[in-house]
């Protein structure tokens, strides 16, 4: 089974106590910065989460798998992403509480939330890195 964009939406105002359209804004934000910033070349470093960061794929020789001639793929630019190190232990384990913060009982939204307020005047690092 697969979540959607709605699903986080929904979770997130049963979970904060807001209405669905003020999470929807501020989701539909928070991904359009992410998108916009990668689009410049920036990397994005969301802590216990993951990185993302664009990445640059060299041509290559390809095959079109219809007629079996071989073909030039150029170069083009992706996004990768690796999952941080919580991410990783909680898959792992099969942790299926990742919303509870394991050293306070705290959920996970407000920790997230008291250290974007923390870190949201915080100037990006030289390697044009963007950390939450």
């Amino acid at each position: 089974m697969s979540l959607t964009k709605r699903d986080l939406i929904i979770h997130l105002a049963e979970t904060l106590g807001m209405q669905q359209n003020d999470v929807a804004k501020i989701v539909d934000t928070a991904l359009a910065t992410i998108a916009d910033s990668l689009a410049e070349g920036k990397r994005w470093e969301l802590r216990d989460f993951g990185v993302f960061e664009v990445k640059t794929r060299q041509p290559r020789k390809g095959r079109n798998p219809r007629t079996g001639e071989e073909a030039t793929v150029p170069k083009r630019k992706i996004v990768a992403f690796r999952a941080g190190k919580r991410m990783r232990e909680q898959i792992s384990n099969g942790m299926a509480h990742a919303a509870e913060s394991p050293s306070n009982g705290q959920p996970r939204a407000r920790t997230l939330s008291s250290s974007l307020s923390r870190n949201s005047d915080t100037a990006a690092s030289p390697a044009e890195t963007t950390r939450m």
